[in-house]
This record gives C-alpha cells, structure tokens and sequence, in this order.
C-alpha cells in the first residue's frame, strides 16, 4: 500500500541534512536526475537517493508516495524546463516549432530521465501549463477546437516519440551508439545496386541525414499539414461570407 504523502507545509525540512541538503520536493527531483544520467534508470532507488541526499530512505515519502511518485515528477520537471522563458510571438507556427524544439531538448538533456518518463503522463502543473499553452496557440490561430484538439495530440506525441527514441540512443554506452551509426558506412553503403537499387541509389544521402533526429524536419511537416487545414478553412470561410 501506498505511503500517505504529508502536506506540503508540514513536510519542507528547514535543517540541512548531514550532506548540507535542505530536503524539499525539487531536492529530490535534482537529486533524481543527477543518478539517473550517472546510473541510469536501475540505480535510481530510494536507499540511493537518501544515501546521496544524506537522508534516512524512508524520507521520499514525506514527498512523494513512492518512486513511481518522483517518476512522474521528473517527467514534469522536464516540460517546466523546456516552458522556462518561453514567451509567445504571436506567431502561431513560430510558436509551436520553439515549444516542440525546446521539449525535445529538454527531454535530451536528460537522456536517461527521457527513456524513463516521455510516455507518461502526471497530471501535474507544469505539464498542464504545457498543454494549455500549446492549445492556446492552435485555437487563438484561428483552429476550430476539432482541429485544434487533433493537433495538439499529434504535435505533443510527436514531440515526446522523438524525444524517447532519440534518447534511447544518446543512453545507449559509447561504443555500442557509434557502432549503429556506423553501421550505415559499413553496411548500407556497402550494398550492391544490383540487389538493392534503391538503398544504393541514396546511401550517400542516407549516411548524410541517419545519424542526426529527424524530429526537426518531422515537426515541420506537422506545421505544413496545420498551415494547410488553416489556409483551406479560411477559404471555406470567405467564399461562405
């Protein structure tokens, strides 16, 4: 069963622990991300975080009813990072090619804390502060809410997909990453024409493009396909006027 979480003016520890930490929700949240890219996901646990903030294990539960808790948290914490000092240009397509660029960014930053939290969803406040940005963009463009709702769902899937796969990869150890990348050299570029024309035909462009996210030009056709649907209401719209 889960711990009860205590409230959050009963819980703030005011003394520094012996590693001089003042405990705190965002202590564990930093704490968290910091073991998370020296360890990985396996050596996130709540006997390490203690050790590392100089607190009895137990403490994460003052802030978080378990690890699945501070999971979720992370995963926030990362959207509030990417929304930091973004401010809205007025320019719809603008403003969603900067929120999608700065999610997936933020997301690499932390490859390891990407892998573990893109494809969940906390229900906390930054991330609500994300999607209520991002669907104010759409519907203050002009996107009846249909649209607006149906975009929202593939820019905000795309956005977190990209960044989870190419995570996946920056988390991968040294050696085995460079062996994918170049696998391409070694082992597309190798293929003979006769057997394989198409794969042959664009190798050099293959091997130019393969080792980079595709989520910048992905992003752009997402904005194409949006620019379009609003270009074509807008003409349904003046010829009914």
């Amino acid at each position: 069963m889960a711990k009860q979480v205590i409230p959050e003016g009963d819980r703030r520890r005011r003394r520094p622990t012996k590693q001089g930490e003042v405990l705190s929700e965002q202590a564990y949240i930093d704490t968290a991300l910091r073991m998370l890219h020296e360890h990985g996901s396996n050596g996130l646990t709540a006997r390490r975080l203690g050790l590392a903030l100089g607190a009895d294990p137990s403490t994460l539960y003052r802030y978080f009813s378990g690890m699945d808790q501070l999971t979720l948290a992370i995963g926030d914490e990362l959207i509030g990072r990417a929304l930091a000092s973004w401010r809205a240009t007025g320019d719809w397509r603008a403003d969603l090619r900067e929120l999608g660029l700065r999610i997936h960014g933020a997301y690499l930053n932390h490859p390891q804390a990407a892998v573990l939290t893109a494809s969940r969803v906390s229900g906390r406040e930054r991330e609500i502060a994300a999607d209520e940005t991002i669907l104010g963009v759409l519907r203050t463009a002009g996107f009846p809410d249909p649209a607006a709702a149906r975009i929202y769902h593939v820019f905000i899937d795309q956005s977190l997909a990209f960044a989870a796969l190419d995570a996946a990869s920056l988390a991968l150890p040294q050696a085995a990453r460079q062996a994918d990348e170049d696998k391409w050299e070694s082992t597309y570029a190798m293929l003979p024409a006769e057997s394989h024309p198409h794969i042959s035909a664009t190798a050099d462009l293959l091997i130019a493009r393969m080792k980079e996210s595709a989520y910048p030009d992905a992003l752009e056709m997402l904005l194409d396909s949006a620019a379009s649907q609003l270009a074509r209401l807008a003409r349904m719209m003046s010829s009914k006027g």
